[in-house]
């Protein structure tokens, strides 16, 4: 599917030029031939080699944290799972490194307690847009300002794998709900219930305790005790169906208290 940045551009006939990789002699000559005062970087998910970053005076990155915190993959995911209270956009000036580079511009945005992966991530996106041009028009005009990162508060933000989704519930409530929230629109935090693996979609703390895992009541929420706390599941999925209240749930499938979740 094209994104909306094509779609906008062929719509005023202007060029989009796709290359499978920024490695090629034929790439990098249409890069250069541009002449581009700057390049702009949104989600790449690759480094760019040197070579392209020298295809213009100014090689400029959109990237989603408070640089130099959470550098790499998935910034927005990993603020989440840490419970961090702010997140922002930070305009870099990009180097061989991983996220490495001189900070140019930052803005600052809370994060709120409901927001997960995909309101952030939208949030942000609209910021990284309007700050973009903000810092262009301050290019143009000489009037930004480098500011090198300090490498000792750097944080990695490693890339989302299937084993970080895994509901580990000898972990406090917080921390799961967190990562319930981190993994929402996807991929998704992940659970065995009742013999099947269930995705987990929507939860609340909730007081209780016990063993790790257990279910300790049912009604409109499945509550399952968690290293310290418990965790309200409100919302899940079975394998091939669609997401369901967990009170559509337990009517196909009644629980008792006294049942057990655990890694699928």
């Amino acid at each position: 599917m094209p994104s909306p940045v094509k779609r906008f551009a062929v719509g005023h006939d202007l060029e989009v030029f796709q290359p499978a990789t920024l490695k090629s002699d034929e790439a990098l000559a249409r890069l250069r031939a541009a002449h581009a005062d700057a390049l702009v970087v949104a989600a790449y998910g690759l480094i760019l080699p040197e070579a392209a970053l020298r295809a213009a005076p100014h090689a400029l990155n959109i990237h989603a944290s408070l640089l130099p915190r959470w550098r790499g993959a998935a910034p927005i995911q990993r603020a989440l799972l840490a419970g961090d209270a702010t997140s922002g956009i930070s305009i870099m000036q990009m180097e061989a490194g991983l996220d490495t580079g001189p900070v140019l511009m930052q803005e600052v945005v809370a994060i709120a307690p409901e927001d997960d992966a995909g309101t952030l991530h939208d949030r942000l996106a609209a910021l990284g847009a309007r700050t973009i041009v903000r810092a262009l028009g301050a290019l143009a005009a000489g009037s930004l300002h480098p500011v090198v990162q300090d490498a000792r508060l750097a944080t990695y933000a490693a890339k989302i794998g299937k084993r970080d989704t895994v509901l580990d519930w000898s972990r406090p409530a917080a921390e799961l709900e967190r990562a319930v929230r981190a993994f929402r629109p996807a991929p998704g935090a992940v659970a065995s219930l009742d013999g099947e693996q269930i995705k987990v979609w929507r939860t609340r703390l909730a007081a209780g305790a016990g063993v790790p895992g257990t279910v300790l009541d049912i009604g409109d929420a499945i509550v399952v005790a968690c290293g310290a706390e418990a965790l309200a599941i409100e919302e899940l999925q079975r394998p091939g169906r669609n997401r369901m209240s967990a009170k559509q749930y337990l009517l196909g499938r009644p629980l008792r208290p006294g049942a057990r979740l655990g890694a699928p």
